[in-house]
């Protein structure tokens, strides 16, 4: 499958592992007055149909991961009509937590830099975030009188915990690397030039994996933050009876008694 034709990013695909860099630090990467919604969307919707991607990272070029919000963007529609803001919310910016909710492979946020207001929530959408020592946190929003319009508050405390999530929401603080670690907001913190080296080593590792298992692994994850377990373990034994059934079991089983490495097609 074709990778997507993008405006501000660009792609790479190295053996399984995706890299999706915002190339707009002109304006620090920010996601409104930008075309990098589209480019975040189309780019987890082609990474669920392609077979070819099994992880893919997240990056900014530049100073910033992500700005967030446009703020001069925001005051030139300060005129809109609350049905156009309510429109432009759910056309625009919301499509990103949508399609994370419907992304099949895992997704790291290598955070080289600011990740502000949006650009923050962007962050916790992923399953792992790395940053380097320059990376920086702030769900900023009630500085500028709004609130997080993304989903930010829905998924920050699910990450966090509620406690942790109000503290960040309700003051606006800025948190810098080392706290975001201590946190449970990263999960490393690396020099800058080791930042992408080790996302991609972690991607790595990951894409070695049967694929199709992986896929099934991720889904789940998600699934089990909002089922009963009940329900979840009837889940798992329907998901267990066709990973069973897969090629790459065999292979998989194989592989550890010839004490080898595994050769994964996906099938």
């Amino acid at each position: 499958m074709q990778p997507p034709q993008l405006t501000d990013s660009t792609l790479e695909l190295d053996g399984r592992v995706a890299l999706l860099t915002f190339q707009r630090d002109d304006v620090r990467n920010t996601l409104t007055g930008t075309e990098l919604i589209t480019d975040i969307v189309d780019t987890l919707d082609w990474a669920n149909r392609s077979e070819d991607v099994s992880v893919l990272i997240l990056t900014g070029a530049g100073s910033a991961f992500s700005a967030g919000g446009n703020v001069k963007v925001m005051r030139e529609r300060g005129s809109a009509s609350v049905l156009d803001v309510h429109k432009n919310y759910r056309r625009g910016i919301q499509r990103i937590p949508l399609a994370f909710e419907q992304a099949e492979i895992p997704v790291i946020a290598a955070v080289n830099g600011p990740a502000i207001g949006a650009g923050c929530n962007l962050a916790c959408m992923c399953d792992l975030r790395l940053g380097s020592t320059d990376a920086q946190f702030g769900e900023t929003f009630v500085n500028l009188g709004i609130i997080p319009g993304d989903g930010g508050a829905w998924f920050m405390q699910r990450l966090l915990g509620y406690q942790r999530a109000a503290d960040l929401a309700f003051t606006a603080r800025i948190v810098k690397a080392g706290e975001a670690k201590e946190i449970g907001l990263l999960l490393e913190v690396t020099e800058p030039a080791n930042l992408l080296p080790r996302a991609k080593e972690i991607a790595a590792r990951m894409a070695a994996k049967p694929p199709q298992a992986l896929r099934y692994a991720k889904r789940l994850m998600k699934l089990a933050q909002r089922q009963g377990l009940d329900e979840h373990l009837e889940l798992c034994s329907a998901y267990q009876a066709i990973c069973h059934k897969t090629e790459d079991h065999a292979e998989a089983l194989a592989a550890f008694f010839e004490k080898r490495t595994g050769k994964f097609k996906g099938k």
